[in-house]
């Protein structure tokens, strides 16, 4: 990427942020965002209901069969700026609820867009009973 692209990328991110936070800020974070490649987070509510055992599924799959999708849910009633992310799998029946994008990041993943190139599934063992919890990470490039 040339100077003079990586500069307009951060003048239209940076510009897309700067109506939901401070100017200075949102050029410090749109900056970031450009010199690192894109933005990676983890998505939140991956324990709730029977998502631990989607994500053992997705495990299985190979990244580049599986599909995210980011959806705002304007009529949240826990939280109006909400964004979801769906995944599904090439050649499936559909899309799953998975979880959401940290409350902290809804403006930044807005600003960018539902461009998701990746999912990646993690996994550990942590706890006093040996089980494995899986977690997801979603990567956006710009």
């Amino acid at each position: 990427m040339t100077n003079r692209e990586m500069k307009s990328k951060v003048m239209a991110i940076g510009n897309r942020l700067s109506s939901r936070m401070d100017r200075h800020e949102a050029f410090v974070k749109a900056w970031a965002i450009v010199k690192a490649g894109g933005l990676e987070l983890a998505v939140k509510g991956v324990s709730f209901g029977n998502r631990q055992e989607a994500l053992k599924r997705l495990a299985a799959y190979a990244p580049d069969q599986v599909r995210a999708v980011l959806v705002p849910e304007p009529t949240n009633p826990a939280d109006p700026a909400a964004v979801a992310v769906f995944v599904g799998v090439q050649g499936g029946k559909g899309l799953f609820r998975l979880g959401y994008v940290p409350a902290n990041l809804t403006a930044v993943v807005s600003a960018l867009g539902a461009n998701l190139p990746a999912l990646r599934v993690v996994s550990g063992s942590w706890g006093w009973v040996e089980k494995t919890t899986y977690g997801a990470r979603v990567a956006l490039a710009v």
